[in-house]
């Protein structure tokens, strides 16, 4: 996912490899750059030609992240999923922490989705017959279980903001 220009751990980062490449007058890797970082391709221009001061803030770094991992999943725009990355892009609006964890290194898009997925399957109940019929399901049993929003926004917090596990070459330490 981070193939040309690798991950970086904060809008600083970004700023600090744009300002090299808009120095050196490479537009076309300005862009790159802020494509793969999943920041405005306008915005990049805006900052290429003098029109921002920066190309990235904590909060665009931070979703510009989710939207690049979001792409690199696949996920559609119309299942839950992605209704959870939504609320985590509204929780990082809210909270300058979770937009600075969101950025670092070692978090993933991918990781806080299955933190949420692994309440839900593990906290699943049985759906009310009444509603079944209601849906015209001729199933004898059907579970469901969404954690609701404050108990995501509880593991939003606590996934972003929990130590990173460092991987070293002769195996994982934590």
């Amino acid at each position: 996912m981070w193939e040309k220009f690798g991950e970086f751990d904060s809008a600083d980062e970004i700023n600090k490899a744009a300002e090299g490449l808009k120095t050196e007058g490479d537009e076309d890797s300005l862009m790159a750059l802020a494509e793969e970082n999943g920041i405005d391709k306008e915005d990049a221009r805006d900052y290429f030609m003098g029109r921002i001061e920066s190309l990235a803030t904590v909060h665009t770094a931070a979703i510009g992240k989710l939207d690049a991992e979001a792409k690199s999943l696949g996920l559609p725009g119309n299942i839950l999923l992605y209704d959870w990355v939504n609320q985590i892009k509204t929780y990082l609006m809210q909270d300058m922490d979770i937009a600075l964890a969101v950025r670092r290194k070692g978090k993933s898009l991918a990781g806080c989705l299955a933190k949420i997925m692994l309440v839900a399957f593990t906290n699943q109940w049985n759906i009310p017959n009444k509603i079944l019929k209601e849906a015209k399901l001729s199933a004898n049993k059907v579970t469901f279980g969404v954690p609701s929003a404050a108990s995501v926004n509880k593991l939003i917090k606590d996934y972003y903001k929990a130590p990173i596990e460092i991987k070293e070459a002769a195996g994982e330490k934590k």
